[in-house]
């Protein structure tokens, strides 16, 4: 049995909010709404900027427009979120007031340099299709010097990108015939790389990273960037200067989430780890904008686009089985895994159980040119598959 006219308001178009809304537009009965509220024209695949920021990729071939999501009966609202009110779900888009009977906060995280001195003039944001862009181009310009890429703090989505970027970017002054000319280091605020995949994993990727002639520097938060003299300066007392900057900036969650009072100590939405169901009713975060503890080791879950996907996934059916009583209640599990590109086209792949006890089990494939094509025809298939 349908009940009738429910409203569902997703806030986000991202990998979360479009497959929650993707896969609520096709289950639900049509007298039941899917609303989908994103501030930007376009999706960007955003793995594939790693390898646009060295000229492998144009824009138009990892982008889609939103409002293609409207053909498959989802309301797309373009704006941007002024206000949300979890208590009532609902939330303030360009002056007008959109509600749900549930709500899904899939805002991801927002990105922001300013919070470190000197850092947005100094480099090169490669987690933007504007900073891929402009770091595509300057390379092009650098034939000896220093590259760095930096973590500039933590958390920050998308733990493998760093040192894939890093990973490019050598091979990319190899093919340029550079590489005798140009240092590529890697320093980050991290203790090691992708920490929370354990030991094990996080040795096999520095030995993979350094392997290629890349400094590793680990433990190095950043405090301050002087662009003029390009020297950056860490909370350790070390200083490293550049010639060529790419960096991830801090993140935190977005002005309306912090001021809707969703946040908990951590700075990001807590929620349920397996229903990802907020402390408001009928309120939902999935995605980088919620904060989940693993407990058995006292670090947060990754802040990937893959967890987004799965969080989604199971939302979107739990929130069918309430609304319709088909199927079966649902449980975010955990899984995770990613690709990472290593240059010379050829990719590892990490992935495993994050809830596993007593720690993560995560395992980690070497580079191969069949994980590089497998990760190619991901990208060709996502933007195949929902739009």
């Amino acid at each position: 049995m349908s009940d009738p006219g429910k409203t569902i308001l997703i806030l986000g178009g991202g990998f979360g909010g479009i497959v929650a809304a993707s896969r609520l537009r096709r289950a639900l009965p049509r007298e039941h709404r899917v609303i989908l509220v994103e501030r930007e024209a376009d999706h960007v695949f955003a793995p594939s900027l790693l390898w646009l920021m060295i000229g492998e990729r144009k824009p138009d071939a990892i982008s889609r427009p939103i409002a293609a999501l409207a053909s498959r009966g989802i309301e797309v609202v373009r704006g941007n979120i002024e206000k949300i009110d979890p208590a009532r779900r609902s939330a303030s888009v360009n002056g007008r007031e959109l509600a749900g009977d549930y709500m899904i906060v899939a805002l991801g995280a927002e990105l922001a340099p300013g919070q470190v001195p000197g850092l947005a003039p100094a480099g090169h944001n490669f987690y933007t299709l504007a900073g891929a862009e402009s770091l595509r181009d300057a390379r092009l310009t650098l034939n000896k010097g220093r590259v760095v890429v930096l973590v500039s703090a933590m958390p920050f989505k998308c733990p493998g990108a760093p040192n894939e970027a890093a990973m490019l970017l050598e091979y990319d002054c190899r093919r340029r015939g550079i590489r005798k000319e140009v240092s590529v280091d890697l320093y980050t605020a991290e203790p090691g790389p992708m920490p929370v995949a354990g030991t094990a994993v996080s040795s096999a990727l520095r030995q993979m990273i350094e392997s290629k002639g890349i400094g590793y520097h680990p433990n190095h938060s950043v405090t301050a960037v002087d662009a003029a003299s390009r020297r950056i300066t860490f909370a350790n007392g070390a200083h490293a200067e550049f010639d060529l900057l790419a960096y991830i900036p801090p993140h935190r969650a977005p002005q309306p989430v912090r001021d809707a009072g969703l946040c908990g100590e951590s700075g990001w939405v807590p929620v349920d780890r397996e229903t990802m169901a907020t402390k408001f009713p009928g309120v939902f975060a999935i995605g980088d904008v919620a904060g989940i503890m693993l407990t058995s080791i006292g670090k947060p879950l990754p802040k990937a686009g893959v967890f987004a996907h799965y969080e989604a996934e199971v939302v979107a059916r739990n929130i069918v089985h309430a609304i319709t009583g088909r199927g079966a209640p649902q449980r975010f599990a955990g899984d995770g895994e990613c690709f990472l590109e290593a240059g010379d086209g050829r990719a590892g792949y990490g992935g495993g159980n994050f809830y596993a006890e007593p720690a993560p089990q995560i395992t980690l494939k070497p580079p191969s040119i069949l994980m590089h094509l497998g990760k190619v025809l991901y990208e060709k298939y996502w933007l195949f598959r929902w739009f």
